[in-house]
This record gives structure tokens, sequence and C-alpha cells, in this order.
């Protein structure tokens, strides 16, 4: 993907709107709208705005991890383990 290619003013927005939306559904690349020069906006289809959300939601979680090991907020897996079969779900 070329990002420079891209690039799009509003007025292309508003004069190609339906073909946009099928470009964007077959090639699943976002589209940068500029206003008076500026990028303003990035319109992307569904699926890929889905597949980000969860990227961006797998990532957190990694980091949060992270930060747990970093912080010494873990336990073995055999503590879990006796915890569990003892009833003691607090960790």
């Amino acid at each position: 993907m070329k990002l420079s290619d891209q690039i799009k003013p509003i007025s292309y927005l508003k004069a190609h709107a339906a073909e946009i939306i099928r470009h964007l559904g077959d090639k699943g690349e976002p589209l940068i709208i500029t206003q008076n020069g500026e990028a303003k906006v990035v319109i992307q289809d569904i699926k890929s705005f889905e597949q980000t959300q969860e990227t961006m939601a797998l990532l957190k979680i990694m980091a949060l991890g992270s930060r747990q090991i970093e912080e010494g907020k873990v336990v073995s897996v055999a503590d879990a383990i006796s915890r569990l079969r003892k009833g003691k779900r607090s960790m």
C-alpha cells in the first residue's frame, strides 16, 4: 500500500462516495481525507476497523501482563492450580 495514493481531498469524497466505499471494501486499505490541505480523517472498511480494534485490545492485554510481571504480581502455575483445587480463587 502506497500511502500517498490513499490521500484525497474532501471534495473527492463528496463526489465519489459510492466508489470510495466499494474500493474500501475490495482493497481493505484506509483512505485519508484532507480539508484545506490538512489530513482530517481516516476512512476504512468495517472488517479492517474490527481487526485494528482486536489488535489494540491484544496489545493492551500484553502490556498489562508485562507490567504485572515487572511488578512481581505473578503466581506460579503450580500455586495457581493448588489454589484452584483448594477452592481459593483469589490470586
